[in-house]
């Protein structure tokens, strides 16, 4: 996502909810395996799980999103807490404020999909009844892994809640901006400085590279602590606006960042997350798609 502002104008358009979701542990792998025909079946065997941020769909509802991923041989998604749930009721976001019988719709869609929610970008912060609810959704739906930016002094509570919903949190980074407190990594590894293992980085790649980072440089730094990963490429390197661009056609060195990730082992999801919209899109995420099973032919040799 593109920061906290743009974020903020989309949620003044669109009605700001509360809470993120994600799903997946309910869904076997071998469910979804048998409905979502891989996009990127290389990737697979090296141990990578292609993941779709529902902010690359914006425009649409998540139910609108799925069908689009089955296309896509994408077979796990990444909702935000302030994103639309279905069309035909805008009011609905993806978040603990759904009803029991929307949540139940909501995991049957996932399954009849055959699309996990392994992640979810949350709006988690120091309040730990709110988190708990957060949590106890995601839970529910059988996320993974949550990402989210909370504030430094909400960690020792958040950490010991992950413990309990044996969650993990990835802290996700932004363009260097004032109000952007991670978008550099050594402020991530101090947030995770002493903590569980399930506390770590969710790896803005395009985002490093708005903030003028070389995304190969950062990778290393935080090597153990990547939990979750959006992959995104950019047009201009040190400009916060520069618009995205398929994946192996901008400024971040995408061949030589799976590379990294595959040399440090690293296995687990790569979201990817496009903010570029337009009549295009399909086509530009089929790219990105096919260049991530591109590479992982080479690194499999």
């Amino acid at each position: 996502m593109r920061s906290f502002y743009d974020r903020r104008q989309f949620l003044g358009q669109t009605v700001a909810a509360s809470v993120g979701l994600g799903v997946g542990a309910w869904l076997s792998r071998t469910a979804w395996a048998e409905s979502v025909k891989p996009g990127a079946p290389t990737a697979e065997k090296l141990g990578w799980t292609l993941g779709c941020a529902q902010y690359t769909f914006r425009r649409f509802s998540l139910y609108e999103t799925l069908d689009k991923l089955v296309e896509l041989g994408i077979p796990c998604i990444e909702p935000a807490f302030f994103l639309r749930l279905d069309s035909q009721r805008p009011e609905l976001k993806v978040n603990e404020s759904l009803s029991a019988a929307d949540r139940k719709e909501l995991r049957q869609r996932l399954a009849d999909h055959g699309i996990r929610m392994a992640s979810f970008y949350s709006d988690l912060g120091g309040d730990e009844a709110a988190a708990r609810k957060k949590m106890e959704f995601a839970k529910e739906m059988g996320v993974e892994t949550m990402v989210a930016e909370p504030p430094p002094e909400a960690f020792d509570m958040l950490e010991k809640l992950c413990e309990e919903y044996k969650l993990n949190l990835a802290v996700h980074n932004h363009p260097k901006r004032p109000n952007s407190r991670y978008w550099h990594p050594d402020n991530v590894l101090k947030v995770c400085q002493g903590r569980s293992k399930r506390i770590g980085a969710c790896c803005d790649t395009g985002h490093w590279v708005r903030s003028g980072l070389d995304p190969v440089e950062c990778l290393q730094k935080l090597q153990g602590r990547i939990l979750g990963f959006h992959l995104k490429d950019v047009i201009e390197s040190g400009k916060p606006e520069a618009r995205d661009v398929p994946l192996g056609q901008g400024k971040a060195n995408y061949a030589a960042v799976l590379k990294e990730l595959h040399r440090q082992g690293y296995k687990g999801l790569l979201v990817i997350e496009y903010e570029h919209d337009s009549p295009e899109l399909m086509k530009d995420m089929a790219e990105c798609v096919a260049f991530v099973e591109k590479v992982a032919k080479e690194l499999a040799g």
